[in-house]
């Protein structure tokens, strides 16, 4: 009767041991929607810097990493009919804070991009995000700015910075 009493504890031990694990690693995926996205570990905000041409514009995405959880970031565009998908900016350091800018013209290609946070400062090619947030296309509600000196005060100010 011990005997068993014993193995039923250990399995019940073992199977919320994995339960555990497996809730810890797996992937948190949300929808940014907004061009001020605000989570309780990480905030994103958005601006349009206007060049000179279409080509020289810019999307800048202000990546905030509100409590210290997360050592990368990767942003990758995925075109949402194919779904084929391209690396915008490869992983990066991701300290306090981290300014993503690409060309506005590339959102034609690949209109949605997600923003992956990785919890490991070490590079692993199977290493799932912790989160990734995920836009279907440059949010309506960015707004757009003559000068990179305007971007950067509204996203300072915005994500209280």
């Amino acid at each position: 009767m011990t005997a068993t009493v014993i193995r039923s504890v250990c399995l019940a031990l073992l199977l919320a041991t994995l339960a555990i694990s497996t809730l810890v690693s797996a992937q948190e995926k949300v929808h940014g929607a907004d061009s001020l996205f605000v989570a309780p570990t990480v905030k994103v905000g958005w601006v349009v810097q206007k060049g000179e041409s279409e080509e020289t514009t810019l999307v800048v995405l202000r990546v905030v990493n509100s409590v210290d959880q997360f050592r990368r970031v990767r942003l990758d565009g995925v075109d949402p009919f194919s779904n084929n998908r391209k690396v915008l900016v490869s992983a990066q350091a991701l300290g306090e804070s981290i300014d993503l800018s690409l060309p506005r013209s590339g959102f034609a290609e690949f209109p949605s991009c997600e923003i992956h946070l990785y919890r490991s400062a070490a590079p692993s090619l199977e290493e799932q995000p912790s989160l990734t947030v995920y836009y279907l296309g440059v949010p309506d509600t960015t707004p757009e700015f003559a000068s990179a000196q305007d971007a950067q005060a509204y996203l300072a100010k915005a994500l209280g910075q």
